[in-house]
């Protein structure tokens, strides 16, 4: 197969990419696929494919433009790629080229999202049908860019305001992919969930008026049963009355989670802060886990034994998006965040600064923050959350605005 050579252009990691019109765009790090002549011949065998250099290694901040991106690994830095592709904008496709592969190795990066990985030094062969592959995934892809996901609210402890951001985030998420699906809010806080009364959906359907239906959780017919907010966003409410955790277990989990990704784009499950048979099934299943913190030494302390435990489930390959909400400076004068990023391990991927007041009216009000106050930091911290994690939106988020005075 032949084709016009190719124009290389090295794009700045942080400059936007405009789409050349019916041409995919690949990045590579140089070096990973070869020399400018191994490109070339791999743009023979892809005419309508673009490979574009985004520099000597991978971007700290997203590129936006590329429908997939080659990067090379040693198993050394297997840490560093996992933590990587946990922050990478969800529906990018990464290929991992990676020295000294192994099968532990592999299987961890193909579980934390790696779109595939091949073998160091690469040969063109394997690179060609791995890219074969994963573009004709993308040309297959459902009308809202991807399949639908489910993703885990988990709680460094009490007080986070999960369950707050997560009702905020679902309404965000509802108007951002209006037409392609819809957004899910599943409060399993089965104790002492409030995502009903933070959307004011007071009698909106429970999870245990579900069960108490008969049936299996898998068959329920959720997307004409559940509660619709006036932002698009659906509910599936905590139940009324103080519920025994041990009220459902895994096989309900997993039931549900089937039945969610089968009925929405895109559900947020908002977990109680203990940890169960079943809530390890949730994690075990969701497609992403975000951990919610507050900056302080009890909660850093927090993040730290839920990673801990989240490593000896197995946990450690699932993405995760590490969040500190409800910085106010006084916590900062306090604990640093560079210090608490220090004590983690990890920095935090996003920071979602306090508004306590406009967050009350909204709760007050069960509406969305800009029907309130259009633009305030606390929304556009928000939706830089929103497009960290989902797969069917195009924001990219903006790091120069993820440290709030």
């Amino acid at each position: 197969m032949t084709g016009t050579p190719l124009r290389f252009k090295v794009f700045p990691a942080n400059e936007t990419l405009d789409a050349a019109a019916g041409r995919a765009r690949v990045g590579y790090v140089d070096g990973v696929i070869g020399d400018a002549g191994t490109v070339n011949s791999l743009g023979s065998l892809f005419p309508d494919v673009e490979f574009v250099s985004v520099g000597a290694a991978w971007p700290d901040r997203p590129v936006a433009g590329l429908a997939a991106l080659i990067v090379g690994a040693e198993s050394a830095e297997v840490e560093n790629v996992l933590a990587r592709l946990a922050r990478r904008p969800p529906a990018l496709p990464v290929i991992v080229v990676l020295r000294q592969a192994d099968v532990a190795t592999t299987r961890r990066l193909m579980r934390a999202g790696a779109a595939d990985i091949v073998p160091a030094p690469v040969s063109e062969a394997a690179l060609a049908l791995s890219l074969e592959r994963l573009l004709a995934g993308l040309e297959t892809a459902s009308p809202g860019g991807s399949a639908s996901v489910a993703i885990a609210l988990l709680k460094a402890g009490g007080g986070t305001g999960a369950t707050s951001l997560g009702a905020q985030l679902a309404t965000m998420l509802a108007g951002r992919i209006a037409g392609r699906g819809e957004v899910c809010f599943a409060d399993l806080d089965l104790q002492f969930g409030l995502g009903g009364l933070y959307l004011d959906l007071a009698d909106a359907m429970t999870l245990t008026d579900i069960l108490g239906g008969g049936g299996a959780l898998e068959e329920a017919p959720l997307a004409s049963a559940i509660a619709r907010h006036r932002s698009g966003a659906r509910l599936l409410a905590a139940p009324r009355e103080l519920t025994p955790l041990e009220t459902i277990g895994p096989r309900d989990i997993d039931g549900l989670i089937k039945a969610l990704k089968r009925d929405f784009a895109i559900s947020l499950l908002d977990l109680p802060t203990v940890w169960t048979a079943w809530t390890n099934q949730a994690l075990q299943q969701c497609d992403r886990i975000v951990l919610i913190t507050n900056l302080s030494v009890p909660h850093i302390n927090l993040v730290k034994r839920q990673l801990k435990v989240m490593a000896t489930q197995n946990l450690d390959g699932v993405p995760l998006t590490l969040v500190c909400n409800k910085l106010s400076p006084d916590q900062q004068a306090i604990v640093p965040l560079k210090t608490a990023e220090k004590a983690i391990g990890r920095n935090f991927d996003v920071v979602i600064p306090e508004d306590r007041k406009l967050m009350n009216d909204a709760i007050a009000q069960g509406c969305q923050l800009s029907t309130i106050r259009g633009g305030s930091k606390l929304e556009k911290a928000i939706a830089e959350l929103a497009g960290l994690i989902s797969p069917v939106t195009a924001v990219q988020p903006d790091r120069r605005a993820r440290r709030w005075p």
